[in-house]
């Protein structure tokens, strides 16, 4: 039988789908497919890269064609998903998979097929992008650098004046009002998003912002992952005001609105078009514990770069690499099972600043 070698990117000339597959194709020429609902549009893109990504129509929602996946390697997906049956015919097909989904309770089913990909030798990588991905590397580095690790922090910072896929904007408008759970001293606690704020000092150039909690997944599969007894990820925007303006809205109810389908799409339409900040992010890691001797100990991180639907595309392309090139044994894992913040770093250069610091007391 033919070795695989094709890589499909599914959502392939979507926002970071595009910049995945331009990536890839200059490492595995002429075996990189942008795929996607719309043959229409995927071709339109096959021809921006003068045929270099190759076009090809699959719809995950429905049975897909029979021996589609005979010379598929790797699928990279960054598309939300309903179900887990195109997930599970990877699998059985021993075609490698990467998600680039923020979505926890997804990346949870997907886990308990975990035996079903180390059956046929298929390997998944979850948690893979800006947050999760850089977020799980930064909380496994400050972990790495504490004696005894109790709680860890995560905040994030994303600029308005980005340019955001239409997915991810869905996503946060979606998730406003939601419900979730997180660790808390061991125990599962469900909250709220845009509640429980909490000030992070993001460096000079930014200062304080406050952040609210919001269901980023990396929380929820840290927890199983990482030692710490409490994990929480906040989030703000750089816009100060806009910020506060959901906040008020989550407070008042109006965020309920967001439920009603005209106020949605119109609400995901207005997110496409603001631009009243930066294309800069920010993250900030917060862990404490304690020393050998149990005297208190905290670490901080803090990462900074520009532009975070390009930094997802370039983190995934490069775990994308490494599964292609060195295949781990089959099962389920997440970024920071296999990787760390320092192989991240050399692959994506100077795009990212990164500072980090540990001390024996809290200076706040």
């Amino acid at each position: 039988m033919q070795e695989k070698e094709d890589i499909i990117v599914v959502g392939g000339y979507g926002y970071v789908g595009r910049t995945i597959c331009e990536i890839l194709e200059k490492r595995y020429q002429g075996k990189v497919f942008a795929a996607g609902r719309s043959l229409e549009k995927a071709e339109r893109f096959s021809q921006s890269t003068q045929g270099k990504v190759k076009p090809l129509q699959l719809d995950t929602n429905k049975p897909l064609p029979p021996h589609l996946l005979d010379q598929v390697k790797l699928v990279i997906m960054c598309l939300d998903q309903s179900n887990t049956d195109f997930v599970k015919s990877c699998f059985r097909s021993g075609t490698h998979y990467v998600d680039v989904s923020a979505n926890g309770p997804f990346l949870s089913y997907i886990e308990s097929y975990s035996e079903l990909a180390e059956e046929y030798g298929s390997s998944a990588i979850l948690s893979v992008g800006l947050a999760p991905g850089i977020t799980n590397l930064m909380a496994l580095e400050a972990e790495r650098l504490m004696e005894q690790t109790e709680a860890i922090d995560i905040a994030i910072m994303l600029g308005l004046g980005d340019s955001h896929g239409k997915a991810a904007i869905e996503w946060t408008v979606n998730n406003l009002g939601e419900k979730f759970e997180v660790k808390q001293k061991n125990r599962q606690v469900e909250v709220e998003s845009f509640t429980d704020k909490k000030s992070y000092h993001f460096g000079d150039d930014l200062g304080n912002r406050l952040a609210y909690r919001f269901p980023f997944s990396d929380q929820q599969t840290l927890v199983r992952t990482l030692k710490a007894s409490s994990i929480s990820t906040r989030f703000c925007l750089d816009s100060v005001c806009v910020t506060k303006l959901l906040a008020i809205a989550k407070k008042t109810g109006a965020v309920r609105l967001l439920k009603t389908g005209w106020v949605n799409r119109w609400m995901v339409r207005v997110m496409e078009r603001l631009h009243l900040g930066s294309d800069q992010f920010a993250i900030k890691v917060e862990a404490s514990g304690r020393n050998q001797e149990g005297k208190p100990q905290y670490a901080d991180l803090i990462m900074l770069g520009k532009n975070q639907s390009i930094v997802t595309a370039k983190v995934t392309a490069a775990v994308s690499k490494l599964l292609y090139d060195s295949p781990f044994p089959g099962g389920v894992y997440h970024i920071e099972q296999i990787t760390d913040l320092a192989y991240i770093q050399k692959e994506l250069g100077s795009i990212l600043s990164l500072k980090s610091q540990v001390k024996e007391h809290n200076a706040d």
